[in-house]
């Protein structure tokens, strides 16, 4: 429900301020560079897949080559996915780095204020993503075993992350493609 009003939010804004604004406004917007972040977001729900894959076998860590993906068990595979989150999150400092130089900031116009608040609460969510990983991968190593709580709550941090990357997906083809 929160998203579905960051949404309505974005469209109001929109239709009220007209189109100059917008065109102007996501006119600075790099979008090769946020199809970049955004593929990386996205490939990490696969990694993450893959993890609960591990950890519905109850393997906990790799049986083979560090190279030998699929030997790799639920750590490899989240800690994957926790990089590649960490990468999202770093993706999005520096576009807004880019553009506070540009001029656009969260008072500088209405579009501002409506960009950093809607990329903004997703990207504390995901980085709450990022806190549940480590938690998950702390508990692998004080747990004495690998066993069916644990694998459960894998499975259960895996549910959000996706949900975190399809609202990213909603977010990325309102703001960066629909001009």
């Amino acid at each position: 429900m929160f998203f579905a009003a960051l949404f309505a939010m974005y469209f109001t804004t929109r239709s009220v301020q007209g189109p100059k604004i917008w065109l102007e406004s996501t006119g600075l917007l790099n979008v090769p560079f946020a199809t970049l972040n955004t593929t990386v977001l996205v490939l990490s729900s696969v990694t993450c897949q893959f993890g609960v894959f591990a950890a519905e076998r109850f393997q906990l860590r790799r049986t083979g080559s560090p190279f030998d993906f699929r030997k790799w068990g639920m750590r490899e595979w989240f800690t994957l996915t926790f990089l590649m989150g960490a990468f999202f999150v770093g993706g999005q400092i520096f576009e807004y780095a880019n553009l506070v130089r540009d001029g656009i900031t969260l008072s500088s116009l209405s579009y501002g204020s409506v960009f950093y608040i809607t990329t903004g609460f997703h990207g504390l969510h995901v980085v709450g993503g990022l806190v549940a990983f480590l938690i998950v991968l702390g508990r692998t190593f004080k747990a004495h075993r690998f066993g069916h709580s644990e694998a459960t709550t894998a499975i259960v941090v895996s549910y959000y992350w996706h949900f975190v990357d399809v609202v990213w997906i909603g977010l990325f083809t309102t703001i960066y493609l629909i001009k």
